[in-house]
Formats: C-alpha cells, structure tokens, sequence
C-alpha cells in the first residue's frame, strides 16, 4: 500500500523540481558547484519538500483511503499519540507515507547525481563533464 500511494504522488514532482532550476540564483548555483556530492539534491530538498509535501498528501490520502488499514492504522495510533508514544508523521498514515515517498524521491535524486559527479562522460553529457571535471 505504502508503495502504490508514493508511485501515485512521485509523477507530481516533475513541474516544481523543473521550476526550482528556473528560479535557481548565482548563490544557488555557487552552493551547488562548492557542495558535497549531493549538494544538487540539497538544493532540490530546500526548494520544494514542503510544497511538495502538500502537493502528494491528497494523492496519498486517496490511495491509502482504498484500503481499511489506513484507517485502523490512524485510530489505533491515535489512541499512542494521545499518550504521548508517538509522535509527528507517525501518528497519520497519510503523513508518514507522504514524508517516505518524499525521502525516497530525493534519494533516488542523490543516487543519480552522485553517478553524475564520479562519471560525467559516463552519463554522455560534454556539458555535465565540462562543468564537473572543472571541480577536480
């Protein structure tokens, strides 16, 4: 269930990581250049997890409400949070999964990038290997 409500919200990304490149600044691209091998996914994770965030939980919400363990889940950790056992993302199903899918998608961008900085002509692209084989 946790998979199938994260592969529905993960297309809804694409829009807002390509606005983040747009309203990328010379700071932005200076941090990126002097940052560590995932300072690219950094950038991303600043610019567009909380918006994103908003943006999955509804698809999430409307996945996870086709299955009664969503809403078992939620009463039963309900019942923790009011105790105080568990706290933040946890106490929803909606939210931990929306949080998850968040973290697996920037993941997966550091993934890619971390291929893209240790073999920019591996990737085929002379732009990516010009600019990061500058760095070296």
């Amino acid at each position: 269930m946790d998979n199938l409500a994260a592969e529905a919200a993960v297309p809804l990304s694409k829009d807002m990581l390509v606005n983040a490149v747009k309203s990328m600044n010379v700071q932005d691209a200076k941090n990126i250049l002097r940052g560590g091998e995932i300072s690219v996914t950094q950038f991303f994770s600043d610019k567009t997890r909380t918006l994103l965030g908003v943006k999955f939980l509804p698809v999430i919400t409307k996945t996870t409400a086709k299955v009664n363990l969503a809403e078992k889940y939620n009463q039963i950790v309900g019942k923790a949070a009011g105790m105080g056992l568990i706290k933040g993302e946890a106490v929803s199903i909606e939210s931990y999964v929306t949080s998850k899918a968040l973290d697996g998608l920037y993941f997966m961008i550091g993934e890619e990038e971390k291929k893209i900085r240790h073999d920019p002509v591996g990737t085929g692209s002379a732009l990516l290997q010009k600019v990061f084989g500058a760095l070296k």
